[in-house]
């Protein structure tokens, strides 16, 4: 059974850094897809980031310049680097991986403060 497990959320004052990373286990085999998303209260989950396992990646256009998404094949480990926090990244935010099917993991709450 695989699972996704999160850690490195957290509390920072706006214009602050965290990394999120996001443990694969349960399989050998590397993700064809990993990534992130997030969820802020009262509105829909949204993507962050995401990176294939050739290294290609896609950014939500408010994230861009500042989060950096990377992984270790190796390790089936996804991270997000996130740099020049905003308020407005307050969220859930949540890994995700796609093998013949996609999986999520539990969330992790990062807080921005103003």
């Amino acid at each position: 059974q695989v699972q996704l497990v999160e850690s490195g959320g957290g509390l920072v004052q706006a214009g602050g850094s965290l990394r999120l990373a996001c443990a694969a286990s349960g399989t050998i085999f590397s993700a064809n897809t990993m990534g992130w998303y997030r969820q802020a209260p009262g509105k829909q989950r949204e993507l962050v980031a995401t990176i294939t396992s050739r290294g290609s990646t896609n950014y939500a256009d408010s994230v861009k310049g500042r989060f950096t998404v990377s992984r270790d094949n190796a390790k089936n480990t996804v991270y997000l680097q996130m740099n020049s926090l905003k308020p407005e990244d307050t969220a859930v935010y949540f890994c995700y991986a796609l093998w013949n099917r996609a999986y999520w993991g539990q969330g992790t709450q990062v807080t921005v403060s103003s």
